[in-house]
């Protein structure tokens, strides 16, 4: 199936969305002048470079894009060569003049953005749509294998998966330290082993908005049959989008309200794309849900329209809103009661609420012996029923899944600073949970 808007937008291969080649200017769907203000820009930073640096740089191939407009510039004065590395203009060592340096400069009051060719916004949506998580699809033996590593009841295992397989929205609650983060971010690694393209940037309205994150997205190695780098050689496919793992992005305490909006950068002059932007195709996790800077209710309203519609609304420092898909999995973790956040309302809009509760005493022993296999320490079982009778039932302390790492860690710094061997004492435990916790 291929894809098309007014430039080449890729197809849909077996093995999902690939970008286009690139093989004339009109296929990078951008303006000559608007690549003309960046090439400048990138020669009044860098300095002299060759045809091939440039488009490297840019990102786009040199014979069939850069070539023209490097002839153009040349007759309007705007660079010149100062002489030659191998064969053919792209090999010519190119120079900003005084004429350019002036034109750059009055670009770069409007936008330093200098790194790699946006591509333009229609083909960002078309991309987004045809890689989105409803694409996404999970069965049984695929979430026993994710989550093999968790002890979990069967009734939570079998809501996870129809949850991950909707691409909506999931809430996960319950008291702390039972493991919501970390079947969230199991299931963003299961996501993750499906890859995507993302661009670099995009550009609306002569505006640039970065996309590609270092931080939050992890590129995947490409490597080209054709024994060349992709932004030289035209009928290779366009390299400015770049292939990352799928994205897992999970926000705490720290998210505001402004960091759901685009991002302007008033000293560089270019947007920053939100969280959600930078997750399209993958998972947004907000984690410890309520417990940030903002209401929850007043978080909880930005996200009705994104979750019943699948478009978010971002809004240009010029007052344009632009229309963005959202093609998020997102997943609101929280150990606060679900009454105190949210209204029927609002929870009636999220497709998946999944309680995760505090493990039985045969979880809670199933977990301890794991963490000791991974600790390389002998398991008693003996040891830990005592450290259930005197720790848990005769102080009516919860059970948590958290509890067996954290208290077997307390042991192990305990006989380290010692200088024994870690083992399941009653003496070492006494003392980890003793350690460990503080009744209140």
């Amino acid at each position: 199936m291929t894809l098309n808007s007014k430039t080449n937008t890729g197809t849909l291969a077996l093995d999902g969305w690939q970008p286009p080649s690139v093989n004339s200017l009109e296929e990078t769907g951008l303006s000559s002048g608007f690549l003309n203000d960046m090439i400048l820009k990138v020669m009044y930073f860098r300095g002299q470079l060759t045809g091939y640096q440039i488009a490297e740089h840019l990102r786009l191939p040199f014979q069939t894009v850069l070539h023209s407009l490097m002839d153009h510039l040349k007759r309007e004065q705007f660079c010149e060569v100062k002489g030659s590395g191998g064969l053919g203009a792209g090999a010519y060592q190119y120079t900003i003049t005084n004429k350019g340096a002036n034109r750059a400069r009055e670009q770069i009051d409007r936008s330093t953005y200098s790194e790699a060719a946006p591509v333009i916004w229609d083909d960002y949506l078309m991309a987004i749509r045809a890689q989105g998580t409803r694409r996404l699809r999970v069965n049984q033996q695929m979430m026993r294998r994710a989550l093999a590593h968790l002890v979990l009841e069967e009734r939570v295992f079998q809501k996870v998966g129809p949850a991950v397989n909707s691409g909506r929205s999931i809430f996960l609650y319950g008291p702390p330290g039972n493991g919501k983060t970390t079947i969230a971010e199991s299931v963003g690694r299961m996501i993750l082993g499906n890859d995507m393209y993302i661009p670099y940037a995009v550009e609306v309205d002569g505006q640039v908005i970065k996309v590609y994150d270092e931080i939050n997205h992890q590129a995947v190695e490409e490597i080209n049959p054709n024994g060349a780098t992709g932004s030289l050689g035209a009928g290779r496919r366009d390299a400015r989008w770049i292939k990352i793992k799928r994205p897992v992005i999970m926000v705490g305490g720290e998210l505001t309200m402004d960091g759901l909006d685009l991002v302007y950068d008033t000293n560089n002059k270019f947007y920053e794309a939100p969280f959600q932007m930078k997750a399209n195709g993958g998972m947004f996790l907000i984690d410890d849900f309520g417990r940030q800077q903002i209401r929850p209710r007043d978080l909880l309203n930005r996200w009705i329209v994104p979750m019943e519609k699948n478009i978010d609304f971002l809004a240009l420092h010029t007052g344009r809103k632009i229309e963005v898909p959202f093609n998020v999995l997102l997943v609101f973790s929280t150990n606060l009661p679900p009454g105190d956040l949210v209204d029927e309302a609002f929870l009636r809009r999220i497709r998946h609420k999944i309680e995760i509760t505090s493990p039985g005493f045969d979880a809670y022993r199933e977990i301890f012996r794991r963490v000791c296999e991974q600790r390389k320490v002998h398991y008693d079982e003996q040891a830990v029923r005592y450290l259930l009778q005197e720790h848990y039932i005769k102080k009516n302390r919860p059970l948590r899944a958290n509890h067996p790492r954290d208290i077997l860690d307390q042991l192990m710094d305990i006989s380290s600073y010692s200088g024994n061997d870690p083992h399941l004492t009653k003496e070492l435990l006494d003392r980890a949970a003793e350690s460990y916790f503080v009744d209140l």
